[in-house]
């Protein structure tokens, strides 16, 4: 493997969750870009963000939060899947986190009102 320096567990994880969705990289359009930010004259001479197109959807990414190249374009492709999930209504983690502090509101609600009863 070794496509992206992240561990390889999780470079496999990416490339299963992009083939269960359909996602291949011949539908991706890559390109790279400039980064603005903390990083100084490094991040001001390199281009090491990363856009990103999935041509059948035509969703567009760009992600330069990393100084990394081979970072950006792994986060990229995590961001492009929870978008495309999105668009299909599939649960994303975004959505779990928030269906989580939802039913913790909901439960100390419960127990206030039961507080409240006594």
């Amino acid at each position: 493997m070794g496509k992206f320096p992240v561990t390889e567990k999780k470079e496999i994880e990416l490339l299963k969750e992009m083939d269960i969705l359909g996602i291949r990289e011949s539908d991706i359009e890559e390109r790279f870009i400039r980064c603005s930010g903390h990083g100084g004259q490094k991040v001001n001479k390199t281009s090491t963000g990363v856009y990103l197109k999935h041509i059948p959807s035509g969703i567009e990414i760009k992600f330069t939060k990393e100084r990394s190249q081979g970072l950006n374009r792994f986060f990229a492709r995590r961001m492009l899947i929870e978008k495309i999930k999105e668009t299909l209504g599939l649960p994303t983690k975004k959505s779990e986190d928030i269906e989580k502090i939802r039913r913790k509101k909901q439960r100390s609600r419960k127990r206030n009102e039961k507080r409240e009863g006594k």
